[in-house]
């Protein structure tokens, strides 16, 4: 399979038929690739991503929200720091979404996120995001009683995921493209880095009790995650599902989806006008004029 083509394969394009049991989470394509080959191919994506980030910025109509959610230790904060490493972190922001506020559960669940989208020329970039109502909340429902709702309906998640819709196609038709990925880990995998951070002195920071726990409701979070996608992966807000116990064919994933939605979107430079170029052909022969 050429690469070009990796990130298609794993798109949500029939959402209405969209089973995650049926998504292998150590699914490479059939390539076999070691971490320095992958460190190589990332090289040219994060090189084209850098040269599409800078025409994003100049061309100033479009912006880019990025959303990640995954379970724990699927690698999300290391998928940023890689793929994202040769992005000017002037046109870039990363926000990672915590527990809400009291300010944030004063407003409605999508106030938050809103605060933090990016502005036309940007990329933003969600660690976790809105999807966190619809999934942590979902899973842990005695969330809501902080929400101080006026009403808990029974279809709660359905009108959540209609909210999100409407969201998702307001951001794109106002020039932002989101594009989600859902870092599908497997238990096993999870398990394996669970004990890495727990051996590995350097690594003992990252370890949360908490994270053990959320383990225990495993199976409720994968229907979680189902429902959430089936409901709200559109054309104009895709969800990729991204096979993530093969940490650097997950980047490559993510690194090649950025780049076909930035080249579709026929960025361009802006153009000079003729007095401009006048002058700017003046100032040029005074410069070439001058003694150094």
């Amino acid at each position: 399979m050429k690469l070009d083509s990796i990130a298609h394969r794993f798109r949500v394009d029939k959402p209405k038929k969209f089973k995650l049991s049926k998504h292998d989470t150590a699914d490479c394509c059939g390539l076999s690739i070691d971490k320095a080959e992958a460190k190589a191919m990332l090289a040219g994506g994060i090189e084209r991503l850098s040269a599409l980030q800078e025409k994003l910025y100049a061309d100033g109509r479009w912006s880019v929200l990025i959303v990640l959610q995954a379970m724990d230790a699927a690698g999300k904060d290391s998928l940023i720091e890689h793929v994202m490493s040769g992005i000017n972190p002037q046109g870039c922001e990363v926000h990672a979404f915590k527990a809400p506020s009291e300010e944030e559960l004063k407003h409605d669940f999508l106030w938050r996120v809103a605060q933090r989208l990016p502005r036309k020329g940007h990329i933003g970039i969600f660690n976790r995001s809105h999807y966190e109502e619809v999934l942590v909340v979902r899973v842990h429902p005695e969330f809501l009683d902080r929400q101080k709702l006026p009403k808990i309906h029974k279809d709660i998640w359905k009108q959540r995921y209609k909210s999100i819709r409407g969201f998702e196609r307001h951001l794109a038709a106002n020039g932002t493209v989101v594009l989600k990925f859902f870092l599908h880990v497997s238990r096993a995998e999870q398990k394996r880095r669970f004990l890495d951070r727990l051996e590995q002195p350097s690594k003992r920071w990252k370890f949360s009790m908490g994270d053990i726990a959320e383990r225990k409701l495993w199976d409720k979070y994968m229907e979680a995650y189902e429902d959430t996608i089936r409901a709200t992966s559109r054309p104009e807000a895709p969800w990729y599902v991204v096979p993530a116990d093969n940490k650097p064919f997950a980047r490559l994933v993510v690194a090649k989806a950025m780049i076909q939605a930035l080249e579709a979107l026929d960025l361009k430079y802006p153009k000079v006008d003729p007095a401009s170029l006048k002058e700017m052909e003046k100032v040029r022969k005074a410069l070439l004029a001058e003694k150094d």
